[in-house]
C-alpha cells in the first residue's frame, strides 16, 4: 500500500523552487513525464500534493512514454496514479528500436533524450498542455554543470525555466533543490517500487561517471555540491539566481 505522507520536506524544496522561480501561475495545465523511476514518481506526488494548498491552481496531466523496452510493463506508474487519483496518459513509441536497433547508436543518450523531449512535448500540447514538469534533482543539476565543465570544456546547465519557441510550451523543474537522498529516502517509506532500470546504456554513460566522481569527491568534501550550486546562482548560469530569500537568510545569519 502507497502511503505519501513523508512527501512533506520534498514539498518544502519543491514550494520554494516553484516560488523563486515564479514555475507555475493560475490556470496552468503541467504535464508531468513519468518515466517510472524514482525521481518521476516523486515529483508527480509532490505536484499532486501541492496542487491542495497552493495559492495558483493548476491541473497535472501524468504522461508517459512507453519506450519499447522488451518486458517493460507500467503496473506501478498505474498504482501510484490510482492513489493520487489522476488519470495516466500512455502514449507507445519505437524509441528503443531507432536508437538500438536501426541507429544502434554507440552513444545513445543524446539521441534518446532528443526523442523523448520532442514526444513528450508533442504529447503534452495535444493534450492542452502549457507546461511540462521534469524531475531532475539538485544532484542532477550539480552533475549537468561539472560533466559540461570537464568533459566538454564549456559553463552550462539546463535552466530552472525555459520557454520552448517552437512548441511553445514551458519546460519546468520542480525539483532543483531537492536532494537525491530525500527522494530515495521518500521512495523507501512511501511503499512506491520504481521501474527497473530497462536501458541497456544504463551505468555506463559519461554521466554515471561524473556522479560517481562527485560522490566519491563528496566523501572528503561534504560541502562541494553546495558550493558548485551556489557558484551557478552567483555566476547566473542556465538561468539560476541567488533569490531574495536567500539574500535575505544570508543576512540574518551576518547580523546573528
Amino acid at each position: 500500500m502507497i502511503n505519501i505522507k513523508p512527501i512533506q520536506q520534498i514539498l518544502s524544496y519543491t514550494r520554494r523552487a516553484v516560488v523563486d522561480y515564479n514555475m507555475i501561475t493560475d490556470g496552468d495545465r503541467i504535464a508531468v513525464g513519468v518515466s517510472g523511476g524514482k525521481d518521476s514518481l516523486t515529483l508527480l506526488c509532490a505536484l499532486a500534493e501541492l496542487r491542495r494548498f497552493y495559492p495558483c491552481k493548476f491541473d497535472i496531466v501524468p504522461i508517459t512514454l512507453g519506450m519499447g523496452f522488451p518486458d517493460a510493463n507500467i503496473d506501478n506508474i498505474n498504482e501510484v496514479c490510482d492513489t493520487l487519483g489522476v488519470k495516466l496518459h500512455y502514449f507507445p513509441t519505437e524509441i528503443y528500436k531507432i536508437v538500438f536497433e536501426t541507429r544502434a547508436e554507440k552513444n545513445p543518450c543524446a539521441l534518446c533524450a532528443n526523442l523523448r523531449r520532442g514526444t513528450l512535448n508533442e504529447v503534452a500540447l495535444s493534450l492542452g498542455c502549457n507546461k511540462v514538469a521534469l524531475g531532475h534533482h539538485f544532484d542532477d543539476t550539480v552533475e549537468t554543470f561539472y560533466l559540461n565543465l570537464f568533459n566538454e570544456g564549456r559553463i552550462g546547465c539546463f535552466s530552472p525555466v525555459t520557454f520552448l519557441d517552437r512548441s511553445e510550451v514551458t519546460l519546468i523543474r520542480p525539483f532543483i533543490y531537492v536532494p537525491e537522498k530525500e527522494i530515495k529516502r521518500f521512495i523507501r517509506v512511501s511503499g512506491i517500487s520504481p521501474s527497473p532500470k530497462y536501458c541497456p546504456a544504463d551505468g555506463k554513460t559519461d554521466r554515471q561517471k561524473t556522479k560517481d566522481t562527485l560522490a566519491e569527491l563528496s566523501k572528503t568534501d561534504r560541502g562541494i555540491k553546495q558550493r558548485l550550486f551556489g557558484a551557478m546562482e552567483k555566476a547566473g548560469v542556465g538561468g539560476f539566481k541567488v533569490c531574495p530569500r536567500q539574500i535575505k537568510e544570508k543576512s540574518k545569519k551576518e547580523t546573528g
